[in-house]
């Protein structure tokens, strides 16, 4: 009984303090004039700070529901939104634009400094694409259109081929002028006993290759060894080979003079070290000495 008394007492005691009033009185500290007075109870002062803090949560929900501030908060943001939808295509779509945009600079970049693509480099680029058309299944009406597709291409290639009249009359090959195909310093000789079977010139990159004789073009391709390499038939049973370039300038078939640019300078293949051009003369088809017809210097 005396414990409840105590309780009750004391708890009589609180409501008596919450109810008590009191006053607030604020002055001048000069001229001690009172400027004002207020009636305070701790009751009413409880339940002031209780509606400021109410009123202050209110808001700032009001704040985050209904305006764009919600986007900052953490884990509040819905990712199906049509905004963030937005904003990760547009990403995407500049990440493909950049892709492209680096491609671009990359080609440009090797086409100015004569770094070719090699075909190692074009195997690891389209090995995804490979990849995917390799579960596609052969439609054999798609099969029966490539391969006449193919034969008409080779078929034109022979027209071509058997186009080309070179004169069977010959001249002694010191009769003959050849013209330089490029202007350098030979880097390397003529040296058949090393299956070096023919002359090596060094120039500066982007210089034009030009065909020594008049003739055509009966070979114009890539190698792994050579790289792009170019060949052409001439009169006399002469066959004159360009080889290492950047970029070829003919194709098969094509008719060419003497001096006419056929070819860019380069450094493709696997068997070339740096720019330079690696020219052979085949006679009756063995290989002579370019050095012995032409000054490269």
């Amino acid at each position: 009984m005396s414990t409840e008394n105590n309780e009750e007492k004391g708890w009589a005691n609180f409501k008596e303090k919450l109810q008590n009033t009191y006053r607030l009185v604020v002055m001048n500290d000069e001229s001690f004039e009172e400027v004002g007075s207020y009636k305070l109870s701790l009751l009413n002062l409880y339940i002031a700070i209780s509606a400021a803090i109410v009123l202050v949560v209110i808001l700032v929900s009001t704040l985050i529901f209904f305006t764009p501030i919600k986007r900052f908060v953490p884990g509040y943001g819905d990712a199906s939104s049509g905004d963030l939808l937005e904003i990760n295509k547009t990403i995407a779509n500049l990440e493909k634009q950049l892709k492209e945009q680096k491609n671009y600079t990359d080609s440009f970049r090797r086409m100015i400094t004569g770094d070719d693509e090699t075909e190692s480099d074009v195997k690891e680029e389209k090995i995804l694409e490979i990849d995917s058309l390799q579960s596609v299944a052969i439609i054999k009406e798609d099969e029966i259109l490539r391969q006449e597709v193919e034969e008409e291409v080779q078929s034109q290639q022979r027209q071509k081929l058997g186009s080309i009249n070179i004169s069977s009359n010959e001249m002694p090959l010191e009769q003959l002028y050849f013209i330089p195909p490029i202007t350098g310093v030979v880097s390397e000789q003529f040296m058949p006993d090393k299956k070096h079977y023919g002359t090596d010139i060094l120039a500066p990159k982007n210089t034009p290759v030009k065909a020594t004789l008049d003739g055509f073009v009966v070979s114009s391709d890539w190698t792994l060894e050579t790289g792009n390499t170019i060949s052409i038939q001439h009169s006399n049973n002469l066959i004159s080979f360009y080889k290492h370039n950047s970029a070829l300038l003919k194709e098969i078939g094509n008719s060419v003079k003497a001096g006419e640019a056929v070819a860019i300078i380069g450094n493709t293949g696997t068997l070339s070290n740096g720019p330079h051009l690696h020219f052979e003369l085949w006679h009756k088809g063995k290989p002579i000495n370019p050095e012995d017809f032409i000054t490269f210097e």
